[in-house]
């Protein structure tokens, strides 16, 4: 994706965006970012969006907020970008991690498997803007009175039976980096929640915890969405429609054209799931022949992620070993993600398309 051109078609509209906060002087916390965490919170159907800096400081103060401490296990996927377990970690807490199924989501059987006498919270993840399995999940954490976070990084606008994601846990976390589908021009990240008490203590949390600039209540990071952002995410969002529908319709065209190749599996929406395509993630045999292929094409593709959470340095560091979660290690030695973002025309995936074929027709 080339970040620049993406932002070509709303440069008018950014720049007086832009202006207007410059104009009013009003660079932290003003009415700009009032209105964009409304019309956010509007989007995914909840009471409450507090934004913040970025996707992993919601995370963070989404669990501070839910009472995460030392001593408490959270677990999450392992197959997810790091942050969705660092953010463990910086809360306080001890990360765990379950399975997933083949849709590169939270397997719940795996879940249910992990929990402990010591877990207090789950972060789900809904990987490459796909609803993960809500409905079982939810059936495991109500009943134990676990908190149930959304990791929600990829999935703006996604949404799970008709709900968008974002409201069907607890609190769900978003980001808006440059390269997501609701692209900030910087870091941005906001928590949304229908729950007035963590609302409220997201606002203190994100502000040093200080309810007025003479008192303190708790020491607390800075973790505040600036005007600027704000003004240009209220600019993008109401263009986000667009956005989904151009990424959809480029998902579709690549299961179109690649569903009958026996060595490669591409996503396929369930009924129950509105799917937003963050990323396009095939699973490929001889993938990295297939990718250094593609390249020799002129064609950029990705892996999101090569290497398991619990398969780093600091993964290790914590016990986790190679074997734990196969499921996630098998898929790191499949997964590729193709160009799948709205600025790219059908003859392009019809490009990457007609190469991918010619390289399993000739190798």
């Amino acid at each position: 994706m080339d970040l620049a051109a993406r932002q070509q078609p709303l440069k008018e509209e950014l720049m007086r965006a832009l202006e207007g906060v410059i104009n009013s002087g009003q660079f932290i916390l003003g009415p700009e970012t009032a209105k964009f965490e409304q019309e956010f919170a509007a989007l995914c159907d909840t009471a409450h969006a507090i934004g913040v800096n970025s996707g992993t400081d919601a995370l963070i103060l989404a669990l501070r907020a839910s009472g995460i401490s030392a001593g408490d296990e959270v677990i999450t996927a392992p197959n997810s970008y790091l942050a969705s377990a660092s953010c463990i970690a910086l809360a306080g807490a001890t990360v765990r991690f379950a399975d997933v199924r083949d849709d590169l989501n939270m397997d719940p059987a795996a879940l249910e498997s992990a929990i402990t006498p010591n877990t207090k919270a789950v972060i789900v993840v809904h990987l490459t803007g796909r609803p993960a399995a809500m409905d079982e999940i939810l059936s495991i954490t109500k009943p134990r009175g676990l908190v149930l976070i959304e990791d929600a990084a990829q999935a703006v606008g996604a949404k799970f039976r008709g709900k968008p994601v974002g409201s069907l846990g607890d609190i769900a976390c978003f980001s808006m980096h440059p390269l997501k589908n609701l692209d900030a021009c910087g870091d941005a990240g906001i928590v949304v929640t229908d729950s007035a008490e963590s609302a409220d203590r997201i606002r203190l949390l994100r502000n040093h915890g200080q309810p007025n600039r003479d008192d303190c209540l708790e020491f607390s990071m800075v973790s505040r969405l600036d005007s600027i952002q704000a003004a240009m995410l209220c600019v993008k969002l109401h263009h986000l429609d667009t956005v989904t529908s151009r990424r959809r319709k480029n998902a579709e065209l690549y299961r179109q054209l690649l569903s009958d190749i026996p060595d490669l599996q591409c996503p396929v929406d369930k009924p129950e799931e509105f799917s937003v395509y963050h990323t396009f993630v095939i699973q490929a045999e001889r993938r990295d022949a297939l990718k250094q292929f593609l390249a020799e094409a002129g064609i950029g593709t990705a892996i999101h992620y090569p290497t398991p959470i619990h398969l780093m340095q600091v993964g290790r560091k914590l016990g986790f070993r190679p074997g734990m979660f196969p499921v996630a290690e098998r898929q790191a030695e499949k997964i590729l993600s193709l160009p799948v973002h709205e600025g790219l025309p059908e003859q392009d995936v019809r490009s990457v398309a007609s190469e991918i074929r010619n390289f399993y027709s000739h190798n």
